[in-house]
């Protein structure tokens, strides 16, 4: 798919990309946040292994009843992609398809260690750059994205005052 939509498709992404930059990422905020997306998982009933990375540490992990050893592969193959392009998982792959063609056709990268599939996303910090993945595996892939972005966007919103 070529053309427009593929195009607002990326803009789309890329917008999301720059509007979910952190001020800062420390492991109290990644146990918030993980905690924040198993929440928003359990509310949707949604089956899905939540992982929050920092420069190779693993700092939050949850899998949710339902899910198996395969959602941990599709997370570390997801969270490749963006550690190797410092971008979403969702928006690599779009990339490719807005090319005429896919990541696994055309990446050179071994689909068995690499997944340009919905659902990794960027923890991006103010002046710093990528500094870890998010990432979320269950849902089908644009569902997997859409986790992750309504649990970023919502951690990043100012607290309600009661």
């Amino acid at each position: 798919m070529t053309g427009t939509g593929s195009n607002d498709r990326l803009a789309e992404l890329a917008e999301q990309e720059r509007d979910l930059t952190l001020t800062r990422f420390s492991n109290e905020d990644a146990w918030r946040l993980g905690c924040l997306i198993v929440e928003l998982a359990r509310e949707r009933g949604a089956a899905v292994t939540v992982d929050i990375r920092r420069g190779g540490q693993q700092l939050f992990h949850c899998a949710l009843e339902g899910t198996a050893p395969d959602n941990d592969a599709w997370l570390d193959r997801k969270a490749r992609v963006v550690e190797r392009y410092g971008a979403s998982s969702l928006l690599v792959g779009e990339r490719f398809r807005a090319k005429g063609t896919t990541f696994e056709e055309s990446s050179r990268l071994d689909p068995d260690v690499y997944a340009a599939h919905g659902g990794a996303f960027p923890l991006r910090v103010q002046e710093v750059g990528v500094i870890g993945v998010v990432g979320v595996s269950g849902l089908p892939q644009a569902e997997d994205h859409a986790l992750v972005v309504a649990a970023l966007t919502r951690f990043l919103s100012p607290p309600q005052a009661a």
